[in-house]
């Protein structure tokens, strides 16, 4: 009998130690942005299908953003993160903003999430397109922020330097008070569309979207890949009566890269399975698509999100 029961014990704690190696034994961190930003939001959804339909217990925290989340990553504190794909790819090699740090190779791709499309809006109806910004005040972003160097990354490919334009370095909601104090003649704008900011200049004022497009987004992804195009559907904004072409980089799931395979393929399936229903409670989950998860990363992906791909036909990377 007590041979029996020692058996029984040693297959009920095999058990449980298999339960915990994956699945509803995992806790994940993920690091999003502030409270009232889009990652923070989206996050919470993005958590709670990945606990209902994955098993995996992620709690989703505020963070400062890109950069934040993946030195949280690197340092063992999260465990998934939301980022900007270019930030990421200056991370991974040790450029821009990571250029101090050196090389973070301590994360893998999951998937593109949604377009944070460059926003270049103006409410000078002698500015129709980059070009048109010589001379011009211009708020390009923070020093050192994404939105600068997406902005710089622009301006290069339109044959611009900073010193082509009167550079301001202002946030979202300084650049809009500063277009409608008429102190500053454009901005740029990084983040996904519609843009609060960018709504209320043009319900209240004629601000509109300079095209970033032709031979300049051509220039940019050639030199830049983690850029694609994009387009502002018309609509989006009060008078926007037609569409926008503009480029864009991509919102980004991370995961750390020693998660299992077993789990990230998990996570992937509970969020692109679930796309509809996701959609359903907050309106990014539309950009869901494997098209989207798959273009335009210059990071490796991890092997459990490359698995899941591969089932719906679509290879990539892995690091």
């Amino acid at each position: 009998m007590k041979r029996i029961v020692s058996l029984v014990m040693a297959m009920i704690m095999l058990v449980a130690l298999a339960a915990c190696s994956g699945g509803a034994g995992t806790s994940m961190t993920m690091g999003t942005g502030g409270t009232l930003g889009t990652y923070y939001g989206y996050g919470g959804v993005l958590g709670q299908y990945i606990k209902n339909n994955a098993g995996i217990n992620v709690t989703v925290v505020s963070t400062d953003g890109s950069k934040a989340n993946i030195q949280g990553i690197d340092a063992g504190n999260y465990q998934l993160g939301t980022v900007q794909s270019d930030v990421m790819s200056y991370a991974w090699e040790g450029t821009r903003s990571f250029e101090s740090e050196g090389k973070v190779e301590s994360f893998r791709t999951v998937a593109g999430l949604y377009a944070e499309s460059v926003q270049l809006v103006t409410m000078d109806p002698a500015i129709k397109s980059v070009a048109d910004l010589k001379g011009k005040s211009v708020s390009i972003g923070a020093p050192g922020s994404g939105v600068y160097f997406n902005a710089m990354d622009v301006l290069t490919a339109a044959g611009l330097t900073e010193a082509d334009i009167k550079a301001q370095y202002q946030s979202f909601a300084d650049s809009a008070d500063a277009l409608k104090d008429g102190k500053i003649d454009a901005a740029f704008i990084v983040a996904g569309a519609p843009t609060p900011a960018i709504t209320e200049l043009c319900t209240t004022n004629s601000a509109y979207l300079v095209p970033i497009d032709g031979a300049v987004a051509d220039a940019l992804m050639a030199s830049c890949p983690f850029y694609t195009v994009y387009t502002v559907p018309a609509g989006t904004y009060e008078g926007q009566t037609e569409d926008v072409k503009t480029v864009t980089v991509k919102a980004t799931l991370i995961v750390n890269a020693d998660a299992t395979e077993e789990d990230v393929y998990n996570l992937t399936a509970a969020i692109f399975d679930n796309a509809e229903a996701i959609t359903a409670e907050n309106a990014k989950g539309a950009e869901l698509s494997i098209e989207n998860a798959t273009s335009g990363m210059t990071v490796p992906f991890h092997a459990g999100a490359a698995k899941y791909f591969a089932e719906k036909g679509v290879d990539v990377a892995v690091g």
